[in-house]
């Protein structure tokens, strides 16, 4: 089958969630499929990142957007009153060249990922399967929660906009997918049950123990610049690590991934390293005792816990992460919502090293056995060559 996949960023390298999945699914789909990529590029892609996606893809497309027209899109959105989300990636410009490659290519399906791709496809008349990723409108719902004024109004109006936003492109996509069952019951459609759940998986060659010496006491990873890591990288620092300096002074915590908001830059101390973009994440991951994603806001599923346990790194988080992962509690994780349980589970890995040993491989157990790239290609490659 010919699939045309139209991404709103350059799925490589891989330093956000949203390119991870993407990335995966290409490379999958890629085994019994000629695979056809038309991204948007909103950040200079490197020619050698692009070359490397060529050994999946029959033609890649990248299309530049400048950042003054992504910020222009935003407004023109803003007073149409639409969420940003839906202009933010579209251009005319963009547009023309994307139905001139349709014409060209003549697919036999569309795979998109995320909502934003909407305004490129919604009058398109070839079968079609849109990968939501996450509910957004709950993501920003969350997030205006923990924000202060005037960030606070701003994610509230794009959290009702896109509400509305999702209900009314549910039926444009002949099939609907996203990460969690979670995100599911929280979509606002009637018929969100139409959604079939495809959830994340792990590369286990790239993700495995590696054995290093441990200098870090507990590590938090991701992409720096995404509110909810934001919030979890402070109140990690502010809330939790003053209980932990009561019992171990000379602690140290590393913030480890790209592009780091200055908030957390300034976290950086004698007991807080903050590393910003690294080459290779396993090297951070490989040299912490324990794991933490002490998450409060954000939707779907946190890749960064199933590397941390692929990795057999003993692993924490909360409630909230934990509505995705669907681990044990007490057995392949431990879970805590409040600064002082947290910090309690991570004196107690830190002190008790047949506790953190017995719950890093019950975690590693869980994450090989519910988290397969392979199952869910297979999974989503079932989905497109049977709809007609």
């Amino acid at each position: 089958m010919k699939i045309l996949v139209l991404l709103s960023r350059v799925p490589y390298p891989i330093e956000k969630g949203d390119k991870l999945r993407a990335y995966n699914f290409i490379k999958e789909l890629s085994k019994s499929n000629e695979i056809h990529l038309f991204a948007v590029d909103d950040c200079n892609t490197k020619t050698e990142h692009i070359n490397h996606l060529q050994k999946y893809s029959t033609s890649i497309t990248v299309v530049p957007i400048s950042r003054i027209r992504k910020y222009w899109n935003a407004v023109k959105s803003f007073i149409k009153g639409q969420p940003l989300q839906a202009g933010y990636f579209y251009s005319r410009n963009i547009n023309k060249i994307f139905q001139s490659k349709l014409e060209e290519i003549k697919p036999d399906h569309i795979f998109g990922q995320l909502i934003r791709i909407n305004e490129y496809v919604k009058n398109i008349n070839i079968p079609k399967t849109i990968d939501i990723q996450d509910t957004m409108s709950l993501n920003f719902m969350r997030s205006s929660q923990q924000l202060k004024f005037p960030k606070n109004i701003l994610y509230k109006i794009e959290s009702n906009r896109l509400k509305k936003y999702e209900n009314k492109i549910f039926d444009n996509y002949d099939n609907k997918i996203l990460i969690s069952e979670s995100d599911r019951e929280h979509y606002p459609h009637e018929n969100r049950n139409e959604i079939k759940i495809i959830t994340n998986g792990v590369d286990y060659d790239f993700f495995k123990p590696m054995e290093r010496g441990k200098d870090i006491d507990l590590i938090f990873t991701g992409n720096m610049n995404y509110i909810p890591n934001i919030d979890g990288s402070l109140f990690l620092i502010k809330d939790i690590l003053p209980l932990l300096l009561k019992e171990k002074p000379d602690i140290r915590i590393m913030i480890a991934g790209a592009t780091p908001h200055n908030d957390i830059k300034q976290l950086e101390s004698e007991n807080v390293i903050v590393t910003g973009w690294v080459e290779d994440i396993r090297e951070c991951y490989a040299r912490a005792k324990v794991f933490i994603a002490p998450m409060r806001i954000g939707t779907g599923l946190q890749n960064k816990l199933l590397e941390a346990m692929a990795m057999q790194i003993p692993s924490i988080t909360t409630s909230l992460a934990n509505e995705s992962l669907k681990a044990k509690a007490n057995r392949d994780i431990l879970i805590a919502d409040n600064k002082n349980e947290l910090a309690k589970h991570i004196l107690s890995l830190l002190n008790d090293e047949k506790m953190a040993k017995d719950l890093a491989m019950n975690g590693y157990k869980f994450v090989k056995d519910n988290y397969d790239w392979a199952k869910a290609g297979e999974d989503l490659n079932k989905i497109i060559t049977n709809t007609r």
